[in-house]
């Protein structure tokens, strides 16, 4: 397959070349080089993509020279991405490739009132970005007419096949017309993607640009075996200490909770600025935090999972893994954060002996080794919380059980050791 090595050669128009040139865009990705072409050709398109590659604009940048410019009050192209974090990155990746064109965008998301969404697509709309349950929910109102939709394009599918929304999904392609052009990308290419592959693609090409969930090629990872959580509160204070290396940081955790207590603890010590972002979240204080965070007004993000692919921001200098993750595709999409548009990071993750098996599933799935490194005696060893112990040896009993089904448990082996 050919591809092009500049913008140039793409067939853009002038409008987006100098929206490319503003936004400060280097040489395209292989993603862009491939998929650009294709899709001006009106191929159907499978985009196997992880973060960072410029993905977006690999489909964002056809499909403006395909809409072109304003025309009639109906939208021509639907994209739908499975968060209301997702919306809004795609949207203002959309607004500013299309800064010098007439273009009207609009974004449907829930979590908020529908009334100013329905009063922007009642001046007119070329292109919807949206979250599937919003659009349903607009569509079902008679607020969104469809006979003119001429592109579809599922981003992030895998995380939509995760959160259940293949339902949905189906009865979106029952109601917009069957004559158009299908995009789908997703960082991964489970059996759930390529099942709704078949159901919404005909005869697709498909362009995987590295190897499904292999980490971004320009972060450097790293881990610390660490006892317990408060040990690793005492490490996490002691790396940011260093304000110069750790300059733009995520920390990422597994529940809310530790998500609010770590943003607390660290802002109590003066390690900050520092927000907190999840699903309990207003969609406006999401929105805000990410803001200041990409204009260099926060330091620290502290995330849970659900927001891990709505952060699209350059120059993050370090990812922190606090907790491991156990849905191990998400370690990847964590990662992702860092090493973004050639920029080099770095990602940390403090592993407790209960999350070791994880560790291990992890690596299996990216094909390397982490480099483990000595953890600084500077740092002394907290006691447990009150709990903890018992929660981690739960947590190896179940790992055990699931690896050999007649392992019958910690007691259970002391006791026949004793014997």
């Amino acid at each position: 397959m050919e591809s092009a090595s500049s913008w140039t050669d793409l067939k853009l128009n002038p409008q987006l070349l100098r929206a490319i040139e503003d936004a400060g865009f280097g040489p395209p990705t292989e993603i862009q080089q491939k998929g650009i072409p294709l899709i001006h050709g009106g191929q159907h398109v499978i985009g196997i993509a992880q973060t960072g590659t410029g993905k977006t604009a690999a489909y964002l940048l056809p499909l403006l020279v395909k809409v072109k410019y304003a025309q009639g009050t109906e939208p021509r192209a639907l994209i739908l991405v499975p968060t209301k974090e997702l919306v809004v990155q795609v949207l203002d990746h959309a607004t500013r490739l299309s800064k010098y064109t007439d273009l009207r965008m609009v974004a449907i998301y829930g979590g908020v009132g529908p009334k100013t969404q329905i009063e922007a697509l009642n001046k007119g709309v070329d292109v919807i970005i949206a979250t599937p349950g919003r659009f349903l929910e607009l569509y079902q109102r008679n607020e969104i007419p469809v006979k003119q939709i001429k592109t579809l394009v599922l981003d992030e599918a895998d995380r939509m096949m995760e959160m259940g929304f293949l339902h949905q999904l189906k009865k979106i392609q029952e109601v917009i017309p069957s004559k158009r052009q299908n995009l789908l990308f997703s960082a991964t290419f489970s059996e759930k993607v390529e099942r709704l592959s078949n159901d919404f693609l005909e005869f697709p090409v498909k362009l995987e640009v590295s190897a499904p969930s292999t980490p971004a090629a320009k972060v450097e990872q790293m881990l610390y075996h660490v006892p317990n959580r408060m040990t690793k509160i005492s490490l996490v204070s002691f790396l940011l200490q260093d304000t110069n290396t750790f300059n733009r940081v995520i920390i990422f955790t597994r529940t809310k909770e530790v998500a609010n207590n770590l943003a607390n603890y660290l802002d109590r010590k003066g390690l900050g600025p520092v927000r907190a972002i999840h699903s309990n979240k207003g969609q406006n204080t999401r929105i805000n935090a990410m803001n200041e965070f990409k204009e260099g007004h926060l330091r620290i993000l502290v995330s849970t999972d659900v927001s891990a692919r709505g952060i699209d921001v350059v120059k993050v200098s370090h990812v922190i893994n606090f907790d491991v993750p156990i849905l191990y595709e998400d370690y990847v999409h964590r990662i992702g954060r860092t090493g973004r548009a050639f920029q080099e990071g770095k990602a940390i993750t403090l592993v407790t002996h209960s999350e070791e098996y994880h560790i291990a599933n992890i690596e299996k799935l990216i094909r390397e080794k982490i480099p483990v490194m000595k953890f600084p005696s500077i740092i002394p060893i907290e006691k447990d919380l009150p709990g903890e112990a018992q929660e981690m040896a739960k947590a190896i009993d179940l790992q055990k059980r699931r690896e050999d089904p007649d392992f019958k448990g910690a007691f259970h082996e002391r006791q026949r050791k004793r014997k």
